[in-house]
């Protein structure tokens, strides 16, 4: 099986990224957000602690074109869960779990970003507080915008150890490509939000990269050991 490293140093563009899995101890859930960037857009921009996860936000305002698909909360916390997404769907699932609906249904309302040729892929996670795990792709089917596909994985006795990746992009490329096939498997090597972070962030393309998230969450307690680089550190 590939480490979680290892898979993405392999990979020059994956865009964005969603990571989810239980640290090889047996007793964290494991997240890992990053996001990429190949214009100054999508570049100029760090993570920011909120106070229930985390927003992306301008690095250097005077830079910011075009913030509708930029700015976002990549995470928020609804009780002892955690919802992770690429975009404001982060919002359309915290609000739809706090109404006493689903993930699953949440999603159904929403569909790929609107930035064609591309038509990137929407990617969301969601942990619960006993560590099971779903993640979900909402693209274009083979690259036309008329049709939507919708595809959830659940994940209900996570192994220690093993995470899951979806991400944007299968590679690089005008268009970019969209991510094929269900979530990679991969293997943890630590269960600490450090080491885990400075391993992805090594990992990462150093032309590409922007920002990383990465949360270990004890599955006893609830707490949470939480990390975030940026590129444009302060």
């Amino acid at each position: 099986m590939t480490d979680l490293a290892a898979y993405l140093g392999a990979r020059t563009y994956p865009g964005r990224g969603i990571a989810l899995g239980r640290s090889p101890d047996g007793k964290k859930a494991v997240i890992v957000y990053f996001i990429m960037g190949r214009s100054v857009n999508s570049r100029n921009r760090v993570f920011v602690q909120t106070d229930d996860g985390i927003r992306t936000q301008a690095h250097d305002p005077a830079k910011m074109v075009d913030p509708s698909l930029i700015i976002y909360h990549p995470v928020r916390i609804v009780g002892r869960g955690t919802v992770v997404t690429n975009g404001d769907q982060t919002d359309t699932i915290r609000d739809a779990l706090l109404a006493g609906q689903s993930f699953a249904a949440a999603l159904r309302t929403r569909t790929f970003e609107p930035d064609g040729p591309n038509w990137t892929p929407r990617i969301s996670g969601l942990v619960a507080p006993d560590g099971s795990y779903k993640l979900s792709i909402l693209k274009s089917l083979d690259g036309d915008p008329a049709c939507c596909c919708r595809y959830f994985y659940e994940y209900d006795k996570p192994q220690a150890g093993l995470a899951h990746i979806i991400h944007t992009y299968a590679s690089d490329g005008d268009p970019l490509p969209s991510y094929q096939g269900e979530p990679a498997p991969m293997s943890l090597a630590a269960s600490d939000a450090r080491t885990i972070s400075e391993q992805v962030w090594a990992a990462l393309n150093e032309a590409n990269k922007v920002s990383l998230y990465v949360s270990c969450i004890d599955l006893e307690t609830g707490e949470r050991d939480t990390v975030i680089v940026n590129k444009h550190a302060d």
